[in-house]
């Protein structure tokens, strides 16, 4: 079983926390809804859990609500843990790169930071 955690700043505070605290309750709910499916299945759906490719193994959670397109964007650490770093609303086909970069350079951070 997957365990999916919030990167945190240095200063404690949780950019993904922030960007679901920005959203109404039904959107809210279903991104939960798709982040326990990603901690509970052995083998989770590409349609809502996939690594971008050429990539730093950043990861995406895809969710759709109504018309809206969210995605997550995270990493492993270990095999069972993800820590998701960033959320933000699609407007366009690729993910928009300075998203996966700023999911990279949080990746950088957590992991020095846990050393």
């Amino acid at each position: 079983m997957r365990e999916v955690n919030f990167y945190k700043t240095i200063s404690g505070k949780s950019p993904i926390k922030e960007f679901l605290d920005s959203l109404p309750g039904k959107q809210v709910q279903k991104i939960t809804w798709v982040l326990e499916i990603i901690e509970e299945s052995r083998i989770v759906p590409k349609q809502y859990f996939k690594k971008l490719v050429n990539t730093d193994d950043i990861w995406e959670v895809r969710v759709i609500s109504s018309s809206t397109i969210f995605r997550l964007l995270g990493f492993f650490d270990g095999n069972e843990l993800v820590i998701l770093t960033n959320g933000f609303i699609k407007k366009t086909q690729k993910t928009p790169l300075k998203e996966i970069k700023l999911a990279e350079k949080r990746k950088k951070d957590y992991l020095a930071r846990k050393k």
